[in-house]
């Protein structure tokens, strides 16, 4: 055959390979291949080439989201929704005084003046406070239980998150100011017992952080926002401006008690001192005291040259006689505080106690005079209303003025109440109301002589026990 001279084992692989050949042959392969060859050669014909770049000039302007250009479309009416309280805006406040005109005044004029007369009428009367001490512990505990709060004595009196609460020193009525979140103060009028007892003023455009009625003359309200601390004269009816400044105001308290000068706290760590009798919206002196950021400021309540600043972390004794523009070192620091601190303030009639609200839910007492810590504790709940963003307004730990040893502060424990503490640390008695008060009362005033409490939550809501 040929193949003679091959062994056995290549006569088989050629075979093999034959066999192999003819099957391949019958499966007509070759013709398959030349059709995919013919279909990819057809296919490449219909790509195109990647387009030049063209050049800057010749390019149309990109094209935007109208939405995010803040743009209304043009000729495509659009529909209308109805606006969230949250992202309501307000005009600016102008500079300079601003007469004493409530948002709703074309509908209610006759209230409002009712209400402004009500206000300028007490602030006549003086209370004698000249017998007026500190009730022992078991008397002033029974008068705490005493104190209700019924649903008349709850009101809306701002739109948004209470900032700062004052009340009138009156004795025999109860006028009540808040400040709101967006700038505005409400005044109400609660022995009123009306709808109409209520006013919203917009003296501030930004929220207010502390308010004050004067302590020699309470026809004065003091109120404090970020750029401008003001004084609402109710005899001549005007919001007067009496400092202005770009560095944010955080809070303030009086100097003396004829309340012509005040201690101010900035956002930016620094204090201020103003004086009311001096021209200008410029503060007399700026001190820097070493703190990143003051939150409250409170002057003692006897040796008014000492003061109490809060602020990060840090709790600081100053002696205001001996400041600088910088350089200042404190007397002493109130140690301990491993969060940022809500409040720091001297005990009302001495001064010999500071109480102290930090983010870590403790109380601390100290004792102002050796400067050491007396007691260091969690409320009942284990929680206390702080926040570490200072745009949301924390809670405050506040001395009753008419006891010394007691301390009253909001809590987020079921039900919602607000606790009075003695400086030892006991528990005395808990303000709550199943049927009527159902959030946290974060800021609280109390009266400096009657048995009145007011709390104010988050949403401009007042309870008045």
């Amino acid at each position: 055959d040929g193949y003679s001279h091959l062994s056995a084992y290549e006569r088989k692989r050629l075979k093999n390979i034959t066999e192999n050949a003819k099957f391949f042959a019958s499966l007509k392969l070759h013709e398959s291949a030349a059709r995919l060859n013919q279909l990819a050669t057809k296919r490449q014909s219909h790509v195109t080439k990647r387009a030049k770049p063209k050049k800057a000039e010749d390019e149309p302007a990109r094209r935007r989201s109208m939405r995010l250009l803040r743009v209304e479309p043009v000729d495509i009416p659009l529909l209308e929704t109805p606006a969230r309280p949250e992202a309501e805006e307000y005009p600016q406040v102008p500079v300079g005084p601003l007469p004493m005109v409530p948002e709703d005044q074309a509908e209610n004029s006759k209230w409002t003046e009712a209400l402004l007369n009500t206000w300028m009428r007490i602030s006549e009367l003086k209370a004698d406070n000249a017998d007026q001490g500190t009730p022992d512990i078991k008397r002033y505990q029974e008068s705490l239980s005493r104190m209700v709060l019924s649903e008349e004595n709850i009101r809306k009196v701002v739109k948004a998150r209470v900032c700062s609460l004052a009340i009138h020193p009156s004795e025999s009525t109860i006028l009540v100011a808040a400040g709101d979140k967006w700038g505005h103060i409400g005044l109400w009028n609660v022995s009123c017992g009306t709808e109409e007892g209520a006013h919203i003023f917009i003296p501030h455009s930004f929220q207010v952080n502390c308010m004050h009625f004067s302590p020699c003359n309470p026809a004065h309200l003091l109120s404090l926002s970020n750029d401008t601390l003001r004084c609402g004269d109710v005899t001549r009816a005007v919001f007067d401006e009496i400092c202005r400044s770009e560095e944010n105001f955080s809070s303030f308290d009086f100097l003396e008690e004829n309340a012509s000068t005040a201690l101010v706290g900035h956002w930016n760590g620094a204090v201020a001192v103003v004086d009311r009798r001096t021209p200008g919206m410029s503060s007399e002196l700026s001190l820097d005291i070493g703190f990143r950021r003051t939150r409250t400021v409170h002057v003692h309540p006897v040796n008014k040259q000492y003061f109490l600043a809060a602020g990060l972390m840090d709790v600081c004794v100053f002696d205001l006689r001996y400041l600088k523009a910088k350089g200042n070192k404190p007397l002493s620091s109130l140690p301990g505080h491993t969060k940022s601190v809500a409040s720091a303030y001297f005990s009302p009639v001495t001064g010999s106690r500071v109480v102290t609200v930090c983010a870590d839910d403790k109380l601390r007492i100290f004792n102002s005079r050796n400067i050491q810590i007396l007691l260091i504790f969690k409320n009942q709940s284990n929680k206390i209303k702080t926040h570490e963003n200072s745009q949301v307004k924390p809670g405050w730990a506040i001395w009753d003025p008419k006891q010394e040893h007691c301390f009253l502060v909001g809590s987020m424990a079921q039900p919602r109440q607000i606790q009075v503490f003695q400086d030892t640390g006991d528990l005395l008695h808990s303000f709550c109301s199943v049927d009527f008060l159902s959030s946290v009362c974060s800021i609280n005033v109390v009266h400096p002589s009657q048995n009145i409490l007011v709390g104010g939550n988050s949403s401009g809501r007042l309870y008045v026990f």
